[in-house]
């Protein structure tokens, strides 16, 4: 991130036509009448700086199209008239209809380009975004000692002003805090100011040390431009930025822009009515998953909920409002009911509660369905016939797991879907380094028993992908780990996973690129609440407010014995509700409507790459021209309706505010055509 301090720079003054500005968007030598097109296309001039690229990323996300100009390239386009606007058809055209800079004048002031940066967006009402500047009265704002402050912003409560509400930002409930992960490190820096004459204040907090408060974002309204001006300094994954970007993405389009942005909430709980193996704390290892040796762990029980577990799930969700999806191996509940006098109160409570869950078939005895498993050596490999040719587990047995589990859901009357699967481990996909390719009879399989969205490891495997005619599904792993069922032992294996050697850990996180070492062991007592809930928190909730639809999982031992999963669902839960509005709510789809979303998503971005996408605004209307059969995401303000060809109908479902929807045109229309209020 950069803390520069862009200087001071003087707005070119370029003075319009008065009857022009009256008009809103007035067209030289056009009548008022004549209103002009505007592409539903955002500028972004990248100057390499976080905050622009933050910017970008959120335009990404979304699934706005955009022209990126990368400023330190001497080959780029230069930003003149032609580059900003034409004509098509007789009709004046700006081809952005919203520009992000890394600051409010980057050309600098009455230079050509910024001339003709300033004029464009007067013409044609085309609003600003500077991405990250300092306080002064370029951008309508004091500067002075007694108006403002600059400095760390770590921890400090910020408040969407009554003006912020109504104008971009009224999604947020009020108030939100800037991070303070870390007391060593300063993790945000800003300038808290005043506003002048033409500025108005949408997200503020008190001047430090001074009097009153002073803005953060606002609107500068000057010389008939607006400026979206931020004062404080970001990136993409940072939750002030994740909880601001949506707005300043509405204010960027003025709510009308292709694309579509929810926030997402969902959490499977793996291995249901199966028991998982329990760390050994002595000899650092877990049973069963080929790191332990000579009979070590053979001493520790293994983790399954109870009766009284599964009561306390189906009570906090009815008390949380929160519904978890049940991702159950049936064989493994028969194996245990088998070995344990023929009875089982845990899945006598989870099927009486059948309806209050959400089921998905995890294979019957959760069998590993990749290629034959040679443990001789840790880790383990894939084994080999005599020709040398990696062994697999065949089509007929993991269509065999697939089917007599989702049969055993069937007779016991589960709602379970034939076409979601997560398989054991995730299993029968490649895992590398070991299994490099899928194993081969995993697609036929699938097909036999009609999956369509089989769930993948995101961590590994972070985009869609076919496996046959099926499609994976991308889950974020909790880093609540399956094989603990007490804070303690949480504790003593993540210090062993995330100290270095010296402290007594495993070492991996010193030769490990993604990963940072403890500065120290946690203490085992109280480590689990005090660092690890917040930090998996914090990393689930940015998931959830980027517009990430990936699922989430646990595994049943998280709900049994000490019940860690909780703490952690509860402060996301707690911390997203505090942060948004009542009309932003989460929204937790099941399997196949993730993989149905991240389908489309895969399909709309390859369609706009390939500029067969053409969207633009005249007036009121909407115009959206798209490869036949293509899904449209768009986004509009509240009273907006789809035209057809006879009448009208109300556009899309409401969420912040505004609506939003994948369409696609009305029957006997080749466009999507909206009508605006």
């Amino acid at each position: 991130m950069t803390h520069s301090v862009p200087g001071w720079r003087n707005a070119a003054a370029v003075v319009a036509s008065a009857s022009l500005l009256a008009a809103g968007l007035g067209i030289p030598e056009a009548s008022a009448a004549a209103a002009p097109r505007v592409d539903l296309r955002v500028l972004v001039l990248d100057n390499g700086d976080s905050p622009v690229q933050a910017i970008a990323a959120e335009l990404k996300s979304t699934g706005i199209p955009y022209t990126r100009v990368d400023l330190n390239d001497a080959n780029r386009p230069t930003v003149n008239a032609a580059f900003l606007s034409d004509t098509v058809g007789g009709t004046p055209r700006a081809k952005y209809q919203g520009v992000v800079l890394p600051n409010e004048a980057p050309f600098g002031a009455g230079s050509a380009e910024q001339t003709a940066l300033e004029t464009y967006e007067r013409t044609y009402g085309i609003p600003q975004v500077d991405a990250y500047t300092w306080a002064h009265p370029g951008v309508g704002l004091d500067y002075t000692s007694e108006g403002g402050w600059a400095g760390s912003l770590d921890g400090r409560e910020a408040t969407v002003t009554a003006a912020g509400k109504a104008s971009r930002f009224g999604y947020l409930d009020g108030q939100f805090a800037f991070e303070d992960n870390s007391p060593s490190t300063q993790e945000s820096y800003g300038f808290v100011a005043r506003p002048r004459a033409g500025y108005t204040s949408y997200v503020d907090l008190p001047v430090p040390g001074g009097s009153g408060r002073g803005s953060l974002v606002g609107e500068y309204a000057h010389d008939g431009r607006r400026e979206l001006v931020v004062t404080f300094a970001y990136n993409q994954y940072q939750r002030q930025f994740r909880v601001l970007a949506r707005g300043i993405v509405e204010w960027l389009t003025d709510g009308v822009h292709l694309g579509r942005n929810r926030n997402y909430f969902a959490v499977h709980v793996d291995d249901v009515f199966a028991p998982d193996s329990r760390w050994d704390t002595e000899h650092n290892c877990t049973p069963g998953s080929f790191n332990c040796g000579g009979g070590e762990g053979a001493g520790t029980e293994p983790i399954r909920m109870t009766a009284a577990d599964a009561e306390y799930t189906k009570q906090w969700q009815q008390s949380s409002g929160f519904t978890l999806d049940m991702v159950y191996n049936g064989g493994s509940g028969e194996e245990w009911k088998a070995a344990n006098g023929n009875a089982d109160a845990l899945a006598d409570r989870l099927l009486a509660d059948r309806s209050a869950y959400r089921w998905i078939n995890h294979t019957y005895t959760h069998q590993y369905l990749g290629c034959v498993q040679d443990t001789s050596t840790v880790p383990w490999s894939c084994a080999k016939d005599a020709n040398g040719t990696t062994r697999y587990l065949s089509r007929a047995e993991i269509a065999q797991q697939i089917r007599d589990n989702h049969d055993w859901a069937v007779a016991r009357g589960l709602p379970v879907r034939h076409d979601e699967l997560v398989t054991g481990e995730h299993s029968g996909l490649r895992t590398l380094p070991q299994q490099p390719d899928d194993n081969p009879n995993l697609a036929g399989a699938l097909a036999d028993n009609g999956v369509k969205w089989i769930a993948s490891d995101n961590s590994r495997e972070p985009a869609q992908r076919p496996v046959g005619a099926a499609l994976t599904v991308p889950r974020h792993p909790m880093n609540v780990f399956y094989n603990v069922g007490t804070a303690a032992e949480m504790v003593d294996e993540y210090n062993w996973v995330y100290t270095s050697a010296a402290d007594g850990g495993s070492g991996v996180c010193e030769n490990n690129a993604t990963s940072t070492c403890l500065a120290a062991p946690l203490d085992p007592a109280t480590g689990y609440a005090s660092h690890i809930v917040p930090q998996e928190a914090r990393t689930a909730l940015l998931h959830v407010i980027g517009n990430d639809p990936r699922p989430h999982y646990a595994h049943q031992s998280n709900l049994a014995e000490e019940r860690l999963l909780y703490p952690v669902l509860d402060r996301v839960l707690a911390d997203y509700r505090a942060l948004f509005a009542a009309d932003t709510p989460l929204e937790s789809p099941r399997q196949n409507a993730v993989g149905t979303e991240l389908k489309r998503r895969a399909a709309w971005q390859t369609a706009v790459a390939n500029g067969t996408v053409t969207a633009y605004r005249i007036g009121t209307s909407v115009t959206v021209t798209a490869p036949k059969g293509l899904e449209i995401p768009m986004t509009a303000p509240k009273g907006t309706v789809q035209q057809l060809p006879l009448g009208t109908t109300t556009f899309g479902t409401p969420y912040a505010g505004a609506r939003s929807a994948w369409t696609t045109p009305a029957p006997l229309q080749s466009a999507v055509k909206l009508k605006l209020p």
